[in-house]
């Protein structure tokens, strides 16, 4: 099973919207100056057990960055 996520800014300028059907609610919204990569980060941490692809999405609409996280999460 692969995750799909998208990191799009917020139309209020007020940060990003991290947006995937995976997430429990849906989308998360961050805020602070690293609001991009915090979103990268979260949607490669939840997502540790399985594979996903994250799409930075700019204003425009278009995909500027793409992630691949592989899912290679292993117990200790």
């Amino acid at each position: 099973m692969t995750h799909r996520y998208q990191v799009r800014p917020r139309t209020d300028n007020s940060g990003v919207d991290l947006v995937s059907d995976a997430l429990p609610f849906g989308r998360l919204w961050y805020a602070e100056p690293n609001a991009a990569k915090n979103a990268i980060s979260y949607a490669q941490f939840y997502s540790r057990a399985h594979q996903a692809t994250i799409d930075v999405i700019d204003r425009s609409g278009a995909i500027v960055a793409t992630y691949e996280h592989a899912g290679n999460f292993s117990e200790f």
